[in-house]
């Protein structure tokens, strides 16, 4: 696994603050479901809303400006009648789908192995 900086050639995994903090913002369970509607088409807001039902408008609000604040969607205001705005995902927010592809690939891969691991924890669990 490749190290972060400051841990390179000794082995060692530093995930930093700050890194830590990008991947809890980016890469939470909204954040993904967002993504993975705005790497088809840019959307309006309702049209997330009725994407993802299971999304409340809120927590739909707070994901959407936390993904603008890092530069991964921007937000448009759509000259129309109401005013409308329109997110899409920018150049920057596109270069995530490769790593988020990989991780994807890793966790069907080992799917099985952790299901099994996970009815082994639970039975340890159920035994004690």
């Amino acid at each position: 696994m490749p190290e972060t900086e400051g841990g390179r050639g000794n082995g060692e995994l530093r995930i930093e603050t700050a890194h830590r903090e990008l991947l809890d913002q980016v890469l939470d369970k909204w954040s993904l479901s967002v993504l993975n509607e705005l790497c088809e088409r840019p959307c309006r807001f309702n049209d997330l809303r009725r994407a993802i039902p299971a999304v409340t408008q809120k927590s739909l609000t707070a994901t959407l400006r936390r993904l603008e604040r890092n530069g991964i969607v921007e937000r448009e205001v759509v000259s129309s009648r109401p005013v409308a705005v329109e997110y899409r995902i920018t150049p920057l927010g596109k270069t995530m789908r490769r790593p988020v592809d990989v991780l994807l690939e890793w966790a069907t891969a080992h799917l099985p192995e952790i299901e099994r691991a996970r009815r082994a924890f639970d039975l340890d669990l159920d035994l004690e």
